[in-house]
């Protein structure tokens, strides 16, 4: 197999990145495509109490196995194949669970701070920010937590004050600097959807 296609998509919380995967991906054969979230790849705590774990700043760059993310996708691009990681939120550290992924033609790499870390920007082809209002994104988060996280409101505002919004602020943001694409409103620029799309296909060809 040729080298593969390496796309990193970064965007601060509830920017639309995953939309905009998803609908990079749907253009292509499934298994033509890998995607590699960052979330997955957040150190593993076991050695850690459980109090210690909850002090956990998950939007901090130190929080996350960036050398072993790299590592992984070395691999991929060499045509072999990993076994990834998985997170359990619950628990607050790694899951005894792997994922096999097999090497693929593209490999979409997703996460805040996928463009903050120098070597996995090193890795990538095509580096994109999703660049969407902070009130929007907010309120996306807000919504999202309540719904699907069961969380409460205070809390959701606590933490997207002391941490969130510092940490996209002094990372999230000052990373689009490194972008070779930045797309306004995420999934919903299909022109930009498009243009991507176009580049890989040339890339691959």
């Amino acid at each position: 197999m040729s080298k593969s296609v390496v796309i990193g998509i970064a965007g601060g919380t509830a920017s639309g990145k995953t939309t905009v995967t998803k609908k990079v991906a749907s253009f292509f054969d499934g298994l033509q495509v890998t995607i590699l979230r960052h979330d997955d790849y957040y150190k593993d705590q076991s050695h850690l109490t459980i109090e210690e774990r909850l002090l956990t700043n998950y939007d901090h760059p130190h929080a996350l196995d960036n050398e072993l993310m790299s590592n992984h996708i070395s691999k991929l691009i060499n045509g072999n194949s990993i076994d990834k990681p998985t997170y359990d939120f619950s628990k607050h550290t790694r899951s005894h669970i792997t994922e096999r992924i097999n090497p693929t033609k593209i490999i979409i790499v997703e996460g805040i701070l996928v463009l903050e870390e120098e070597m996995l920007r090193d890795l990538m082809d095509i580096k994109i920010y999703v660049d969407t209002d902070d009130d929007i994104r907010f309120i996306r988060r807000l919504m999202r937590d309540l719904k699907e996280r069961g969380r409460d409101i205070d809390s959701v505002v606590k933490q997207y004050i002391n941490t969130v919004k510092p940490m996209h602020n002094q990372f999230v943001m000052p990373s689009k600097r490194y972008a070779d694409l930045i797309i306004p409103e995420g999934g919903q620029n299909q022109v930009a959807i498009d243009v991507i799309v176009t580049k890989i296909k040339h890339i691959l060809s």
